[in-house]
């Protein structure tokens, strides 16, 4: 089933319990939380404090992408905060199947993200252990970025490793996934769809479900 993962990055901070429901009763059937540090990427969003504050909020997932340069060294204030999901960048993670390893020993979910940079080749060794693999269609670090179609050619690639070897991870995309673009992504592979600016439209409750109606609309429609 393709799924909204709603990206908090682009609500109202000030409103975010308001902001998550609205974005569920649209749709959306997770949390996505990017959390930044401003040195991996440049900008700094949220931390662990944040994820504690909207736990008691939602009962849907919280999917947490760690763009951050030592994400071992976070993995256990995210599970004591409440995260469901943790996603690390594969550039960043020296011993990257130790920490899936720990990741899933702390109760969460393990998930690994490349960059468009780098090649789907690199998570062969661990996708036995993966919630689901995030392809980056733009580079981290800003939200409302143009798509980059080079993501399409790695979407099929899992797939196709996917069935080759009997997985059954999932596939998210994250970057520019829009109502212009989301239809390509879905009939490429990914089925789990992370959009933010596409979706909330902050001070107006109404037109954040009508965007997210749209947008799963159109996703549920390329996915038959």
């Amino acid at each position: 089933m393709v799924e909204l993962a709603f990206s908090i990055l682009a609500a109202d901070f000030a409103r975010l319990g308001e902001e998550i429901a609205t974005a569920e009763r649209g749709g959306g059937t997770i949390v996505h939380v990017d959390v930044m540090d401003g040195h991996f990427v440049p900008n700094i969003t949220f931390g662990p404090p944040v994820v504690k504050a909207i736990r008691p909020l939602t009962k849907l997932p919280l999917d947490c992408h760690l763009m951050i340069e030592n994400p071992d060294a976070y993995i256990a204030d995210f599970a004591a905060a409440g995260a469901d999901i943790l996603c690390v960048h594969q550039e960043v993670c020296r011993h990257l199947h130790r920490t899936l390893q720990q990741i899933a020993v702390h109760g969460m979910k393990p998930a690994v993200v490349i960059n468009p940079a780098t090649p789907v080749e690199m998570l062969i060794e661990v996708l036995p252990m993966l919630h689901h693999v995030l392809i980056m269609s733009v580079n981290p670090g800003f939200g409302g970025q143009k798509f980059l179609p080079l993501a399409l050619d790695k979407i099929a690639h899992l797939v196709e490793l996917r069935e080759d070897l009997g997985l059954n991870f999932r596939i998210e995309v994250d970057g520019g996934v829009a109502h212009d673009t989301v239809a390509q992504v879905v009939e490429a592979g990914a089925d789990m769809l992370v959009a933010g600016s596409a979706i909330f439209a902050p001070g107006n409750p109404d037109k954040t479900i009508a965007n997210a109606q749209e947008f799963l609309k159109l996703a549920r429609a390329a996915a038959k």
